[in-house]
């Protein structure tokens, strides 16, 4: 995934709110005896780009080429975005400069990695007609330079009703895709976009509809596809993941290290599939993607971006230390083969007691594995072992043996079967490739029937499960 986003580099035209995140850093060591308020001793400031800024910073930490349209202040505050766009290459030739308006600038008091107070310095005001006209002349000649479009909405006055559907009209009259961070209550208004990012709060807001279970959920996403028109519904559920509706429900979760603070989350969301389609993955690769980036964000303090390096490093720590994600029941395993077939992924099956792990297992397993791309190994239930080895036959619980398997590096999901073989399992998967061990020649294998193609594969000498029982047994007597 990341070598891939790695050797990409889209051009993309944010439109939206400009605003500068300005940070007070410091430390609290008394109450003021003025009001029952802290005293923070500010020891360091920062400025970044905020709002549609803060997604073009994730934008270039990726190597995007970036334009940018909206409209800001004749103030420091612009200026101050002005000079980061020239240091980072950013294309910043269509933003309006109103000598009337204030450029939005959010400061917050940081105090022991904590904020105290936040307080904004802008205008709101709905940009002119005439600047409203000038910005969408800007987007037509952008339009045919640009993959992908992003519209950055904090409400603060740039994507009016009229300049949102006059941009949509653009894009796709161009076959481009426009991704929307919305803000406000109304979601018609953005009829026409490919996808709209909403988190939990704003898609509440939108539907009406208090989010606290799947069904709930499942309920908000029906009515978002609806008032927006959209083929696909999105929910950001924060540090639980992404949610996902086409004609089903799905939840991308994920395990964040820690969530310090959420601030410019949903802006590296959707800069990050942005990113991510244009490189030419998937709609569910993207998500995952910037689920990922998100929660890497998350885990810092203020207005953060993600880096590949950063993103890359989380997903070895989830592989490393949340192995047991890669158990599922049948079901889960359906939807995740589906998913992995439409990506042109060839899935490789294969089976097993697995009683207790040895070399001849994981020499097995890795063989199996360079079959394909995804290696699925079903384990039997304890109780399918014990009807075919007996009584004293399972050494070791399903469970524990299927924490052990999901922990190898060749083996990407395991499936629990209950029934004595696991033909109803291979015909839920319907893999590309069943792979069986040598003491099968000559004989049918379960499952060849629906399967492409059936590898034997030679199995190691004297390493078996029943071989160690008996050494034990020796040395024990």
């Amino acid at each position: 995934m990341i070598k891939i986003l790695r050797n990409s580099s889209p051009r993309v035209l944010v439109i939206g709110d400009l605003m500068v995140d300005h940070y007070l850093w410091g430390g609290c060591s008394r109450v003021s005896p003025e009001a029952p308020v802290q005293v923070v001793d500010v020891n360091s400031e920062t400025f970044v780009p905020g709002g549609a800024g803060n997604v073009i910073r994730n934008l270039i930490s990726y190597g995007a080429n970036v334009s940018v349209i909206s409209v800001i202040g004749a103030d420091k505050t612009g200026q101050d975005l002005f000079s980061y766009f020239v240091d980072n290459d950013v294309d910043y030739s269509k933003v309006i400069t109103d000598q009337g308006r204030r450029t939005s600038r959010k400061t917050r008091i940081i105090s022991s990695n904590q904020q105290v107070i936040r307080y904004d310095n802008e205008d709101k005001h709905e940009i002119t007609i005439e600047q409203q006209r000038s910005l969408l002349c800007s987007v037509t000649e952008l339009i045919n330079e640009v993959d992908i479009v992003i519209l950055s909405d904090y409400k603060k006055g740039v994507l009016t009703e009229q300049v949102v559907s006059g941009i949509i009209s653009i894009a796709n009259k161009a076959a481009k895709k426009v991704l929307v961070d919305p803000k406000c209550d109304d979601f018609s208004k953005y009829k026409g976009a490919y996808l709209l990012t909403p988190n939990k709060k704003e898609a509440m807001l939108a539907t009406n509809i208090n989010i606290h279970d799947d069904d709930s959920l499942l309920q908000a996403h029906i009515k978002l596809k609806n008032i927006a028109n959209l083929d696909y519904s999105i929910i950001t559920l924060g540090d639980e993941g992404i949610s996902f509706y086409s004609d089903q429900l799905v939840q991308i979760k994920t395990v964040a290290k820690e969530v310090s603070d959420v601030t410019g989350a949903g802006d590296t969301v959707i800069s990050s599939i942005a990113y991510a389609l244009c490189s030419g993955f998937e709609l569910m690769d993207a998500l995952k993607f910037s689920n990922y980036a998100a929660a890497v964000v998350v885990s810092k303090i203020g207005s953060s971006v993600a880096s590949f390096d950063e993103v890359e490093s989380y997903i070895n720590y989830l592989n490393t230390v949340d192995s047991k994600g890669n158990i599922k029941s049948i079901d889960e395993m359906s939807l995740l083969v589906i998913d992995a077939k439409q990506q042109g992924k060839k899935v490789v099956f294969t089976n097993g007691c697995f009683d207790i792990l040895h070399a001849g297992h994981v020499s097995y397993l890795e063989e199996a594995k360079g079959f394909g791309d995804i290696l699925v190994v079903g384990i039997n239930s304890d109780s399918s072992i014990t009807r075919l080895k007996g009584l004293s036959r399972p050494v070791n619980k399903c469970e524990d043996r299927a924490r052990v398997l999901a922990a190898l590096t060749s083996v990407d999901y395991v499936v629990e079967f209950e029934d004595d073989t696991p033909y109803r399992l291979i015909d839920a998967v319907k893999p590309a490739v069943l792979v069986k061990g040598g003491d099968y020649h000559g004989e049918v294998v379960v499952g060849s029937d629906i399967v492409d193609d059936v590898k034997i594969v030679e199995l190691l000498v004297n390493k078996s499960t029943t071989n160690i029982i008996t050494k034990i047994k020796g040395l024990s007597s």
